[in-house]
């Protein structure tokens, strides 16, 4: 269940801000920051055109998923072959700009909701009716091709770090290292989020994005001593099937491939797990999309002002 909750329902640290302007002066800034501002334009330019995607207030999509467990580390120690084992299922996902947002994901017999108000993240799952909550965080499945603007937003202030070639793509990419700010806000009494890193990898040729990639280091404290836990998370998106819905450039499939490493002074593990997806359905503009659609669970509401849970 961690595994289908650390690749389904994802955050990503970074509030989108769909106030401010996603077209800035190119020449402002460092030549590594200019050139990223140059490369977020082109892939405005290929999803369809900052008049197109300004005139999405809401989204809603349907998918498929395929996802294969991996888990090794302990198995590796007795020169086992890793456990794999292949799920299938499926989800549902509504937005309306940008904070609200909700997802059901099923996969077999398991089932993951997690949303956002506005004011606070949270998830839930079949196997745990209490609800986690945190600070309100974008979805990261959002960023596979399904939210062109967000993207756009998000890797507006990041800098070029150099070119790499993803699926026979020659592709440039943007590096995004999340603040010590929001890194702290987002840390608890008990846990700590070191650092989250963030890249994309764009097209040279079309200008769309074709791998987003982050990685995400947390501490976590034991209930006796002073050892700590650390949980390594690991997480890389193929993007694939580009497709042209109401005039909006969307990725109808890819495949991500995830990883978590548990480690401390006694104990290390490490599992793997890989997803692969195809939107059935996307629609924008939703009518009647209310905010009751997003109102979080009851048990995350009672929590009023307690600390924040960190997921993993």
């Amino acid at each position: 269940m961690l595994l289908l909750k650390l690749v389904g329902s994802a955050f990503i640290p970074y509030r989108v801000q769909l106030d401010r302007a996603i077209t800035k002066p190119i020449k402002d800034g460092s030549i590594e920051a200019s050139t990223a501002k140059y490369i977020v334009q082109q892939y405005l330019a290929a999803t369809g055109g900052l008049s197109a995607l300004n005139s999405i207030n809401s989204m809603y999509a349907v998918g498929q998923v395929k996802m294969e467990v991996a888990s090794d580390g302990v198995q590796q120690q007795n020169n086992e072959p890793a456990k794999r084992s292949c799920e299938a299922g499926g989800f549902v996902l509504w937005q309306k700009n940008p904070d609200l947002w909700y997802l059901e994901l099923v996969v077999s017999r398991h089932k993951i909701s997690a949303g956002s108000d506005g004011k606070i993240a949270w998830s839930q799952s079949s196997s745990n009716s209490n609800a986690t909550r945190g600070p309100p965080r974008p979805l990261r499945r959002f960023f596979q091709g399904l939210d062109p603007r967000s993207t756009a937003n998000l890797f507006l202030n990041t800098v070029c770090i150099g070119e790499k070639t993803i699926q026979n793509e020659d592709c440039f990419i943007l590096k995004l290292d999340t603040c010590s700010e929001i890194l702290k806000a987002q840390s608890t009494p008990n846990t700590e989020v070191v650092h989250h890193t963030i890249w994309g990898y764009f097209s040279q040729r079309t200008g769309l994005l074709i791998q987003f990639e982050d990685t995400k280091l947390i501490r976590m404290k034991t209930p006796v001593g002073d050892e700590s836990v650390f949980y390594e998370t690991s997480m890389e998106s193929v993007l694939e099937d580009y497709r042209i819905v109401d005039g909006i450039n969307i990725a109808h499939g890819g495949k991500t491939s995830a990883s978590l490493y548990r480690y401390g002074k006694t104990l290390k593990r490490k599992w793997k797990l890989e997803e692969t997806w195809k939107i059935e359905e996307v629609d924008f503009n939703i009518c009647g999309l209310s905010f009751d659609y997003f109102l979080p669970p009851a048990e995350a509401v009672k929590k009023g002002n307690e600390p924040y849970e960190n997921g993993i």
